[in-house]
């Protein structure tokens, strides 16, 4: 944790991973690589035709098997602008209704010759599990509590568009630690690139050993945006909390929610979330709307960062 790019070394050209499990393995080189190929592909989807044939001929699968809409539309426009072929999968009316397993529905699916596999599963692990198993190259788009690696890289290309180096940024991650793929995955490319991350929240909210990851830990908001850059805020996820980790979403608002207060006392500040937001929750509605509120910029560098991890992917592999 908290290496740095040895900028004595050739930049990279191509992946040394075959698979996007996870960023905790990536190396700086590796993460840079993804954001400079981004930076490339954001300049095409500005111009009037959006569109580059470079994987035409390249097949990918979309098999998303628990809810999603910014991630399985993010990576199906990203295929589409790639001029990739598509399929999409998700549960409902699938024959895994009927009993059929996780790994011979996605076997089925890649006897079809698919090359690519995008996978979302509730279980931890599902895509390192499916690795393992099947031909196709697998990009991870979230599985269970472990890690949402495009999210993240969408994130730090975001970040990248404020600031110019990664190297002591200051970043604030900000509150449902314990049920977050997106913390996970940002906590390690951040501090790989040399980023000082602290996380906040209610202790409940604070996954056993967590600063075993190279954060800085704090209950108090006001300590955790003291000198931050960026101030990232996590969905508070009613359907996993229940009632007993946090008093109610009221209580967790006024100790944990980004104000317009917030936004005035601290000037340089940016403001992230992953999606969706709960406004009035993580955040009011009045900073959700502020000028330094950089979400929706990472909805569109979502696309860019997909198409960049898809072609790196499918142009590197063996």
């Amino acid at each position: 944790m908290g290496s740095t790019i040895d900028f004595t070394e050739p930049p990279l050209q191509e992946l040394q991973h075959r698979h996007l499990l996870g960023l905790s393995t990536y190396s700086a080189a590796e993460i840079q690589l993804i954001l400079k190929t981004a930076r490339e592909f954001r300049e095409v989807l500005e111009r009037p035709i959006r569109r580059v044939p470079t994987l035409r001929g390249v097949t990918v699968a979309n098999m998303f098997f628990e809810p999603s809409t910014r991630t399985r539309i993010s990576f199906e426009l990203a295929e589409k602008r790639l001029s990739a072929e598509t399929i999409s999968f998700s549960t409902s009316g699938s024959s895994l209704s009927k009993g059929e397993t996780l790994l011979d529905t996605v076997r089925n699916i890649e006897a079809m010759k698919v090359d690519l596999a995008v996978i979302r599963h509730s279980s931890p692990g599902a895509a390192h599990f499916l690795s393992q198993r099947i031909g196709a190259q697998v990009i991870n788009a979230g599985d269970g509590a472990h890690e949402h690696p495009t999210q993240a890289l969408l994130d730090l290309f975001t970040m990248s568009e404020h600031f110019p180096d990664f190297n002591g940024l200051r970043v604030s991650i900000i509150g449902d630690m314990a049920h977050s793929r997106v913390a996970r995955s940002n906590i390690f490319a951040l501090t790989t690139l040399g980023a000082k991350v602290t996380i906040c929240g209610p202790r409940t909210l604070m996954p056993a050993g967590v600063e075993e990851l190279g954060v800085r830990l704090t209950s108090s908001l006001d300590e955790a945006l003291n000198g931050c850059h960026v101030a990232m805020a996590l969905r508070i996820q009613q359907e996993r909390l229940g009632t007993s980790l946090i008093p109610s979403l009221r209580e967790y608002n006024a100790t944990f929610g980004l104000t317009l207060q917030h936004m005035k006392r601290h000037q340089e500040l940016i403001v992230m979330h992953p999606g969706p937001v709960n406004r009035g929750v993580e955040i009011d509605s009045d900073v959700v709307d502020h000028e330094r509120a950089v979400i929706l910029n990472q909805v569109t560098n979502g696309v860019a960062v997909r198409m960049a991890v898809l072609y790196l992917l499918a142009t590197g592999r063996a």
